[in-house]
């Protein structure tokens, strides 16, 4: 190798290689999942932490700095198997491949908060979410119904609230469980049973905080559209600030915690009572105020009465009141007499008219019907019989079985059946049929001859 050639190679310093190799890893992933054990867990006093992620077959550092760790849930530990969202990366000075950790959690919540995220985008696409479609909160409700566990803290922070700001509000418990196999049918029906009651103009859907786990009750699909299609509105404070559930985004209101929830829906009655205080004193100014204009119309109106001199009108206006009321009873004297004289038509129309006046008339009506009913129908059954009779003996004259009785026949063809009414329909050698009253002939035809005509040989 010639000199010439040894100054043309492009020799590369570990520090550049490791920053190109760096760049071009980390500019070819995305944002990754990435699940394994913890192992080689290091927690140095920066705050950081510092582990491997293993599976059955190879392993990869990782780095979880101090500002991603503080938004933890959970206090990893070596052999806990986890679920971490991560960038690829490469330490220069070490030359070491390893992952920048985003989020860190236990695997198994990985996959509940995977489902969690799929139902709320398949919900939140459906419409559940919808501001349009929620309630608003009465301003005064007279009586809350709450469902969630009778023993747990939830409860008491609500009843404490309560109690300090509107005394006065009426509570309706519906116990339930609020985590554990079963507990979001329960928390179904106690929705339903608080809607068929009907006198809960609001309800609280409650608990306290915990894992993801904890709160799977909330995140029922049932439960979601059980929510939504109540026509009572619903308040949800399920957890913590921070926790969110399916119930919260379904529901009409959304609180933070119990207690924020039970100010929500209370009226404050320290408020209140200044809000009264102050309406009362408005309303009392506007009366003094209204008083004062009327008592000065008043005086106006008085001084005009006494410039009019109103006496005498005032006898006038007397005595035609007078008038009026002679009138009056005038009227109303003959009004009661023309009602009574009706009164007393009417009950002698009504006496003649009674049921049992009614009911004697109809049975004396109908006494003979019976009998007349006979009569009528055996006159019409003499007069169909003799019709009958009459209606045979016609029958009887015109019948050819008579005229047959009486020496004739009928002759027609055997093959179709045609009566012969003519010499001109039948021919020497056909064959016909004569019809006797008690049989039939077969006939062979050996010579036809008109009354017109000479016989003709067959």
């Amino acid at each position: 190798m010639t000199a010439s050639e040894s100054d043309s190679r492009d020799i590369y310093s570990i520090h550049r290689l490791n920053s190109e190799v760096r760049a071009i890893l980390e500019g070819s992933f995305p944002l990754i999942w990435v699940e394994g054990e913890i192992s080689n867990l290091a927690t140095p006093r920066s705050g950081h932490l510092y582990f491997s992620l293993k599976d059955a077959h190879a392993q990869v550092r990782c780095a979880l700095f101090r500002a991603k760790r503080q938004l933890l849930r959970f206090q990893p530990a070596d052999g806990e198997q986890v679920l971490a969202r991560a960038r690829v990366g490469f330490y220069e000075p070490r030359g070491d491949f390893q992952l920048i950790i985003e989020h860190l959690e236990p695997a198994g919540e990985g996959a509940a908060q995977r489902a969690f995220e799929q139902l709320k985008q398949r919900l939140q696409t459906e419409g559940l979410f919808d501001p349009a479609l929620k309630h608003p909160l009465p301003s005064f409700p007279r009586r809350l119904g709450v469902v969630t566990s009778p023993s747990g803290a939830a409860i008491r922070d609500v009843l404490q609230v309560i109690g300090r700001r509107a005394p006065q509000l009426a509570i309706t418990i519906f116990p339930t469980r609020v985590q554990g196999s079963g507990a979001a049918e329960e928390i179904i029906d106690a929705l339903h049973l608080a809607e068929r009651r009907g006198d809960c103009q609001v309800l609280l859907l409650t608990r306290g905080g915990g894992s993801l786990e904890d709160l799977a009750a909330f995140n029922d699909e049932r439960l979601a559209r059980c929510i939504a299609a109540l026509e009572i509105p619903v308040v949800s404070a399920v957890g913590h600030e921070i926790d969110f559930t399916i119930a919260d985004f379904v529901a009409d209101r959304r609180a933070p915690t119990p207690s924020a929830a039970a100010e929500l829906i209370s009226p404050d009655s320290s408020v209140l009572r200044t809000l009264i205080t102050k309406h009362g004193e408005r309303l009392g100014q506007a009366l003094r105020r209204r008083l004062q204009a009327d008592h000065r119309q008043l005086g106006r109106l008085d001084g005009r009465l006494q410039r009019a001199a109103p006496r005498n009108r005032l006898r006038q206006q007397q005595q035609r009141v007078d008038e009026l009321d002679l009138r009056l009873a005038r009227s109303l004297r003959m009004t009661l007499t023309l009602r009574r004289r009706r009164l007393e038509a009417v009950a002698q129309r009504l006496s003649g008219q009674g049921p049992t006046r009614r009911l004697a008339l109809l049975q004396q009506r109908y006494a003979g019907l019976p009998e007349r009913l006979l009569h009528a129908w055996s006159r019409g059954q003499r007069q169909r019989s003799e019709h009958l009779a009459a209606t045979l003996r016609q029958l009887n004259a015109v019948s050819p079985l008579a005229t047959m009785q009486r020496g004739y026949a009928v002759l027609r063809s055997p093959e179709t059946a045609k009566v012969v009414t003519a010499v001109t329909e039948v021919h020497a050698g056909d064959r016909l049929e004569a019809l006797l009253a008690d049989g039939r002939l077969g006939l062979n035809v050996e010579q036809v001859q008109s009354s017109d005509d000479e016989p003709a040989g067959g």
